[in-house]
């Protein structure tokens, strides 16, 4: 029977050899989406695993297996900025030969040299050296190679001291051994990806990426199937048995989905490039990242053609109870209110955990997951029952004779109805719930701009940590002397230069909190061009403000004129003393920022670098993280609608051809052509329609019951993009619906008619 399965769909004329390659694209573009993101979340690991190195120090960030070097290598680890883009300073001292080198490079570099990354490297080519490249002194001996790189758009520099230099400076530590355990495995790792939140949000959202795929994949083989339904009637009337009759569909379908899986791992390769420098994670992958595990290509080898012959199997249930069972049709049972059960358990489960989140990110993804996946399963059960209730109601609101036809048609059979449009409805409700969420934690989390000022003002934080006085912090910079004062403000575009110093007289100011702070001292002489500041009261000598005022002050707020109290301690004795911030106010022009920036760089080795009032809030990589959060929302919207688009184009045209008989009939008995036309049309719009009002609310609400019990944030509304997707899904699911109707015309002659 194989033999004579194989001969069917290879051999079987014109239609079989279209049946065939359709249902092979079909599941060519299921399979290859399915292996994009499989692929995906293996790449967001790898990516995390090359983070690894650069929290060596850390404890609990080296594997208890290593082997300790007997010359212990001191390292710090800083940040830099440049144009708003993140740099990461490493900077090296070997104590020995066997000192650990980290990935990426040969040897270490020795005292006036580095290693930059090819970014790095293109960016100290491109800028000029008072603008960046200054801040580099030295030689650069090399690149690092991929394996000290967590992405190719990655700007990391590894800068070489002397072991006597570098053990001096603050925060310096002596590495033995270099890290190789993953940010999300290790406790006290402060560079990598937020492990906890993108598992966590990765599972969900592919998860409920990877539903729509799979009934895509299963829709097209089962409709193939059901296709040959009346074939195999014909073939149990002669004499063959159930058992035959299910091989030889079983291997029409395998066959189809053998060829699709093949091809869909050749789309997989095609998209695999592009699709590594969609920066999902805040920066693009290496396409080696986007790798495949050997138990992915197992499943989805095994998987797709396994699952092809199972659909197949239970398309053809009807011919299995008698070879008469295609013929004698009826109207099936009606679906029942009962089929919103799983639908209501989802939302439940997801309001259960209000107030009661797991602990552990393993608990929270098991505990969301399953609601979203409870409310997936719901929305295609409740589909059915859905379509009936539409159908009914607009059967008793219209006296159109296509509308009541239609509608008749729904009501009968409304699982065939929901079918079709299935796949749609979950793209809406992953891409509701995706979007609602991402849309929230990106307005919720995001970094504001600020006003002119705050962008055109540089802030340098030279205080690290705070001294055994509460709320006085502890500056590692001694006075400044007026020769680099007098650098900073010969650069063309500086208005001012601003110090704020250590207070030793512990005076306080109010500044809005639970309770008053020891402030820092600021000379009123040194305000001029810095607004940032505000102004001191008239005739005063020295002010106390607080330290981190500069960084600390809310969007687009000014400060007082004249709110800051004067301080009992003359602009002479101010000088001598230690400088917690140093304020620079510039016209704010990429350059002059950037220049500024680069002589703070090299007055102050090792210092963390001058930022503005943004800058310094997106320093904590919050800002990269939205970014990544929403285009992950923007590619799950795109990637869920366009299976659902492929999804329905396969329904409507396989139903047409299993309904050309019927239609064929009621063109003999009169019935207009275009009458047929507006049938077809309202039997696939109208539960298309009812169920993306309900699928969509449904993903509003799992959105907002997760963000509420993982973030306890409220469900922000999404931008006019998530609708104008939406609304250019549905029209465009409306044209693959129009664009099937002429066919009406070609399957539904005369010819058609005949008594098979």
């Amino acid at each position: 029977m194989i033999s004579f399965g194989l001969r069917l769909t290879l051999r079987g004329g014109r239609e079989a050899a279209v049946r065939l390659v359709v249902t092979a694209a079909a599941v060519a573009l299921g399979v290859g989406l399915l292996l994009v993101t499989l692929a995906s979340i293996n790449g967001v690991n790898a990516q995390n695993a090359r983070y690894a190195w650069l929290n060596s120090g850390a404890p609990a960030a080296t594997s208890p297996d290593a082997k300790a070097s007997p010359d212990p290598l001191w390292g710090t680890l800083g940040t830099d900025l440049y144009d708003g883009e993140s740099i990461t300073r490493v900077d090296v001292a070997a104590t020995g030969p066997q000192s650990p080198v980290p990935p990426g490079i040969s040897r270490l570099p020795g005292p006036e040299q580095f290693y930059a990354s090819p970014a790095l490297s293109a960016l100290l080519r491109s800028e000029p050296a008072a603008e960046f490249g200054g801040r580099f002194p030295g030689t650069q001996i090399g690149e690092i190679g991929i394996s000290g790189l967590p992405s190719p758009d990655s700007l990391i520099v590894i800068v070489g001291h002397s072991a006597d230099e570098l053990s001096r400076v603050p925060g310096a530590v002596r590495i033995s051994t270099i890290a190789t355990l993953t940010p999300g495995n290790c406790a006290d790792c402060i560079v990598g990806l937020n492990a906890d939140a993108m598992t966590l949000i990765l599972s969900v959202t592919s998860a409920a990426l990877l539903f729509p795929v799979l009934v895509f994949i299963a829709t097209a083989t089962r409709l193939a199937a059901a296709r040959r339904e009346q074939r195999f009637a014909a073939m149990r009337l002669v004499g063959a048995t159930p058992r035959q009759v299910s091989v030889v569909s079983a291997v029409e379908s395998t066959l189809a989905a053998v060829v699709g899986t093949v091809a869909g791992f050749g789309v997989f390769f095609l998209l695999r490039v592009p699709l590594a420098g969609v920066p999902f994670t805040g920066e693009p992958f290496y396409p080696s990242d986007l790798s495949l595990r050997p138990v992915d290509v197992l499943f989805v080898a095994a998987g797709v053609p396994v699952a092809a012959a199972i659909a197949a199997r239970i398309a053809l249930r009807r011919v299995r109870i008698s070879p008469l069972g295609v013929s004698r049709r009826v109207t099936p049972r009606a679906p029942r209110a009962y089929r919103l059960i799983p639908l209501v358990a989802g939302i439940a489960e997801l309001a259960y955990f209000v107030g009661r989140r797991p602990e552990s990110t393993s608990g929270q993804t098991q505990a969301y997951l399953t609601g979203i996946l409870l409310m997936m399963v719901g929305l295609v059960v409740a589909g059915p029952w859905l379509t009936m209730v539409g159908a009914r109601i607009m059967a008793r609101r219209s006296n159109r004779p296509a509308t009541l036809i239609a509608a008749r048609r729904l009501s009968d059979d409304p699982r065939t109805g929901f079918r079709a449009i299935s796949g749609l409805v979950l793209a809406l409700f992953v891409t509701s719930t995706a979007v609602g969420v991402m849309t929230t934690m990106v307005a919720e989390r995001s970094t504001p701009r600020g006003n002119a000022v705050q962008r055109s003002t540089l802030v340098a934080d030279y205080s690290r940590g705070w001294t055994e006085v509460p709320g006085v912090p502890r500056s590692s910079v001694g006075p400044v002397p007026e020769s680099v004062l007098a650098g900073l403000r010969s650069i063309p575009g500086v208005h001012g230069v601003t110090m704020i110093h250590t207070n030793p007289l512990g005076t306080t100011v109010s500044v809005g909190g639970p309770r008053p702070i020891v402030a820092g001292l600021m000379s009123c002489r040194e305000t001029a061009g810095v607004p940032l500041l505000g102004r001191c009261p008239a005739g005063a000598d020295v002010v106390s403000i607080p330290a981190h005022f500069a960084l600390d002050i809310s969007p687009g707020d000014t400060p007082e004129a004249s709110g800051w109290p004067t301080a009992p301690i003359s602009s002479e004795r101010l000088q001598g003393l230690p400088v917690q911030t140093i304020v620079i106010g510039t016209n704010g022009s990429k350059s002059v920022l950037e220049r500024v920036r680069t002589a703070l760089a090299v007055d102050f080795p090792g210092q963390r670098p001058a930022a503005t009032w943004s800058e310094h809030l997106a320093q904590s990589g919050m800002a990269k993280e939205m970014a990544g959060y929403q285009q992950l929302a923007n590619v799950v919207m795109l990637v869920s609608l366009c299976i659902a688009g492929c999804g329905l184009a396969v329904s409507v045209v396989a139903g047409l051809n299993d309904r050309k008989r019927p239609f064929s009939l009621l063109r003999l008995a009169g019935v207009p052509l275009g009458m047929l036309r507006r049938v077809v049309a309202l039997e696939s719009a109208a539960p298309l329609l009812v169920n993306a009002v309900v699928a969509a609310g449904a993903g509003f609400l799992a959105a907002a019951l997760f963000l509420e019990s993982q973030m306890h944030y409220s469900l922000r509304p999404p931008g006019a993009e998530y609708y104008i997707t939406v609304g250019a899904g549905l029209a465009a699911s409306l044209g693959v619906i129009a664009c099937t109707l002429p066919l009406l015309k070609r399957i539904t002659g005369p010819e058609t008619a005949r008594n098979e």
